[in-house]
C-alpha cells in the first residue's frame, strides 16, 4: 500500500478516475454490439452457439429443470442452506421497510391528485458464474424484487461444465425466482433485453457480471432499464488511533480478494495506525488463500490517506464516495450525519463489511467508482414505478384555466392553450 498525506486536485483527479465503468474500449463494445444484433436475429440459436465458443458448454435446454433445482438442496451443506434462510428473512425484513406508498391528495376543490406505485411485470437478474459463484447476490436481487411486487424473475447465470453451483440454485430457490436459465455473457443481456423463443424479455435487468455484461448492459439501457454499470468492490475506512491495525487490515483485505482492480482506502490522522496496519496487511496477505488475487489489489490499488483532523478525514472520504464504508471511531454514529457519499455504511469496530455482504440485511449491491456521489444501493424502490394521475371538476378548472393558458402562450404552444379553452368556453 502507499501512503498519500495530501490529497491535491492532481490526486483527487485521479482518484475519480479510479473505475474503468465509464470508460469505452471499442473492440470490446463492437463485440458486444454483434453478439447482442446476432442474439436478436437468431435467438436460441445464437445463446446456444455462443455457450459453445465462449463457455465451452454444449446446451440441449436453456431452462434449467425444476427437478435440477429441488435436487441442488441434497448437495449443499445444512450449515449454508441454513445460513442462507438466515440472510433470506433478515434482507427481507429489512427491505419491507422500504416499499414505497401510493397517496392521493384531495387538498385542493375539485382537483384529485395522486401517485399510484406499481411493480414492474418482469425483471431479469444477472448471476455470475465464472471464478466464483455468489448465492448472497442472488438473493440481494430478488428478494427486494419480490417484495416491490415483480411477478416475473428470471434469472440467467453461466453454464458450466459441472452444472451451475447448487448453492445459487438453492439460494434462488429460497428467494423465490421464478425460472433460470443457463446462459451468461453479453448474449445472457441481450435475451432478457429483447427476449428469444425461450427466454422473456424483461423491463430491467440487475446484477454485477464481467466487462462484456456490463457493455452489454449499457447498450441495451433505453429498451430495458438497468440497476447500474458494476464496477470493481472498493472499501474506504475512516479510522483513528482507537481502532484495531489488525481488524482494519483484514477488512481491507476482504475487499482487495475481490479482483486485482478492487480498491482498499483507509483515511486516518494517525500515522502510528497507518503503519500498523500495512504491517499487518503484508502479514496477512502471506496467509490469505486469494493472496494473489489480493496483492495484485493492494499493490495497484490500496491506499492510505493521512491527514490531520477528523474533519479532513470525512472530506477526504466523502471525496471518495466509497461503495462500502467502515467508521472505526470513537462515537462513531455520531459522524454518520457528516456522510454525504457512500453505498453503504458499517458503523463501529464490530461492524465489519462482510456482515453486509451475507447476512445482516442491508443490499450488497451498491454504486461503485465514485457513483455513490449521485446513486444508491439496490433496494424496493429499483422494481417499482410510479403512474401520477389528475382528476379536475369543472369550477376547478375554470379557476386554473387563466394560468394554464398564460404559459402555453407564453411557450408558443397554442394548442395547449386551446385544448384547456375548449373545456372552458364548451358554448363556443
Amino acid at each position: 500500500m502507499k501512503i498519500i498525506e495530501k490529497m491535491t486536485p492532481t490526486a483527487l483527479a485521479e482518484l475519480r478516475q479510479r473505475s474503468d465503468t465509464n470508460r469505452q474500449d471499442e473492440v470490446l463494445t463492437q463485440q458486444v454490439q454483434d453478439i447482442i444484433a446476432t442474439v436478436q436475429k437468431k435467438g436460441d440459436q445464437a445463446l446456444k452457439e455462443y455457450s459453445q465458443a465462449f463457455d465451452r458448454v454444449q446446451l440441449n435446454d436453456l431452462r434449467v429443470p425444476a427437478a435440477a433445482i429441488q435436487a441442488a438442496f441434497d448437495q449443499v451443506d445444512e450449515k449454508v442452506v441454513t445460513a442462507l434462510k438466515e440472510a433470506a428473512e433478515n434482507i427481507r425484513s429489512f427491505h419491507q421497510l422500504e416499499r414505497a406508498q401510493s397517496f392521493e391528495d384531495k387538498s385542493r376543490p375539485g382537483v384529485i391528485r395522486g401517485t399510484k406505485v406499481t411493480p414492474l411485470a418482469a425483471v431479469g437478474i444477472y448471476v455470475p458464474g465464472g471464478t466464483a459463484a455468489y448465492p448472497s447476490s442472488v438473493l440481494m436481487n430478488a428478494i427486494p424484487a419480490k417484495i416491490a411486487g415483480v411477478n416475473q424473475i428470471v434469472m440467467v447465470t453461466p453454464p458450466q461444465a459441472k452444472g451451475i453451483n447448487p448453492a445459487v440454485l438453492v439460494a434462488a430457490s429460497i428467494a423465490g425466482v421464478d425460472e433460470i436459465y443457463q446462459i451468461g455473457g453479453a448474449q445472457a443481456i441481450a435475451a432478457l433485453a429483447f427476449g428469444t423463443e425461450t427466454i422473456p424479455q424483461v423491463d430491467k435487468i440487475t446484477g454485477p457480471g464481467n466487462a462484456y455484461v456490463a457493455e452489454a448492459k449499457r447498450q441495451v439501457y433505453g429498451t430495458v432499464a438497468i440497476d447500474m454499470i458494476a464496477g470493481p468492490s472498493e472499501i474506504g475506512i475512516l479510522a483513528d488511533e482507537t481502532a484495531n491495525a489488525k481488524n482494519v487490515a483484514a477488512d481491507l483485505l476482504s475487499q482487495a480478494e475481490h479482483d486485482v482492480r478492487a480498491q482498499a482506502m483507509l483515511v486516518t490522522n494517525s500515522a502510528d495506525l497507518a503503519q500498523g496496519v500495512m504491517k499487518e496487511v503484508d502479514e496477512q496477505l502471506a496467509k490469505l488463500p486469494r493472496r494473489e488475487i489480493a496483492s495484485q489489489s493492494i499493490a495497484n490499488n490500496g491506499v492510505i490517506y493521512l491527514v490531520e483532523t477528523v474533519q479532513e478525514m470525512l472530506d477526504t472520504m466523502n471525496k471518495l464516495a466509497p461503495e462500502h464504508l467502515e467508521i472505526q471511531l470513537q462515537n462513531p454514529s455520531s459522524y454518520l450525519d457528516q456522510i454525504q457519499n457512500a453505498g453503504s455504511v458499517f458503523l463501529g469496530p464490530l461492524a465489519s463489511e462482510p456482515l453486509g455482504d451475507y447476512l445482516a440485511g442491508p443490499n450488497h449491491i451498491l454504486p461503485t467508482g465514485g457513483t455513490a456521489r449521485f446513486s444508491s444501493a439496490l433496494g424496493v424502490w429499483d422494481f417499482q414505478k410510479k403512474i401520477q394521475y389528475l382528476e379536475y371538476d369543472q369550477e376547478a378548472l375554470v379557476k386554473d384555466a387563466p394560468f394554464v393558458t398564460a404559459l402555453a402562450r407564453e411557450e408558443g404552444l397554442e394548442g395547449h392553450a386551446r385544448a384547456i379553452e375548449s373545456r372552458v368556453n364548451a358554448d363556443d
